[in-house]
């Protein structure tokens, strides 16, 4: 499954990003090609649990069903704009553990939730891994600047994480008629990924070796939260006017390479522009 070809756009796409595409779309495709020959979403859903159609299986099989097509479009833009970034910094086996783990998780949060409230449904759809994937760009680029629709200017990273979480939430609690939307399952996605980047930090001290992720998980959450440090004052061993040059050129340097990823794309930055553009992101 997880296999390179040739250098075509596609191909580009790291591997298992790439699979989770292929996959998404063709289970996609036969959800409605098959629609009233062979319900495949009435046996690739995930069931409530008080439902005698509920599976363990599903548990996996519901991340990779859909059947409206908005619904697989945005997440899989997000999963392409995101998860490429993510599985390029982690490198695929990670990616795609974080990717299940997630997935799996929302998924039991929204089961525990409709189990008490006795709701019998069938839940469908790779949100709860998206809203993962959202929670872990934004703790390890919290400041990269995004655009996102239909503000006319850019959110950091971080404050777009902690503006979904908070929609969903109130959203989730909200129980408006008509909303069928699971929206404990994108907390409950957000809530796995926080806790398994957790763990991950204290176990390996490092999201993958030889990435600078240098300090403690405690203090990079505090941090997510608090936004920028107080600017502290020291001694350089540089001059003014030195110091000024240089991040005036640090400055120069980021912006051409934001400009190159709108031109050509995140995986067409070198090593060392990742590099800059990764630490930048923790100013």
């Amino acid at each position: 499954m997880f296999s390179s070809s040739n250098n075509s756009f596609f191909s580009n796409i790291p591997v298992v990003t790439r699979n989770l595409l292929i996959v998404n779309f063709v289970v996609w495709g036969a959800c409605n090609l098959f629609r009233y020959q062979f319900p495949l979403v009435g046996i690739l859903g995930l069931h409530s649990l008080n439902s005698e159609g509920f599976g363990l299986y599903q548990l996996i099989t519901y991340l990779f069903t859909h059947e409206a097509f908005f619904h697989l479009f945005f997440n899989m833009f997000a999963l392409f704009m995101f998860g490429r970034v993510l599985e390029s910094y982690w490198g695929p086996s990670r990616f795609f553990t974080y990717y299940m783990i997630t997935g799996i998780g929302a998924g039991l949060i929204q089961l525990t939730i409709y189990y008490f409230q006795g709701i019998y449904s069938v839940m469908i759809g790779a949100s709860g891994a998206v809203f993962g994937i959202l929670l872990a760009f934004g703790l390890i680029f919290p400041n990269v600047p995004l655009m996102i629709i239909p503000f006319p200017f850019p959110i950091k990273a971080k404050f777009l994480v902690i503006g979904y979480g908070a929609l969903e939430l109130w959203l989730g609690f909200s129980n408006r008629t008509g909303d069928n939307v699971a929206h404990f399952a994108h907390l409950g996605g957000m809530l796995f990924g926080i806790v398994l980047i957790m763990y991950w930090r204290k176990k390996n001290g490092n999201f993958r070796t030889g990435n600078p992720w240098n300090q403690s998980w405690k203090r990079k959450i505090t941090n997510f939260f608090k936004g920028k440090p107080k600017m502290t004052v020291h001694h350089r061993p540089e001059t003014d006017w030195n110091y000024n040059s240089r991040k005036a050129e640090e400055s120069r340097e980021i912006d051409c390479i934001l400009e190159k990823i709108k031109r050509s794309g995140y995986d067409n930055l070198s090593d060392e522009e990742k590099r800059k553009l990764f630490d930048a992101s923790k100013k």
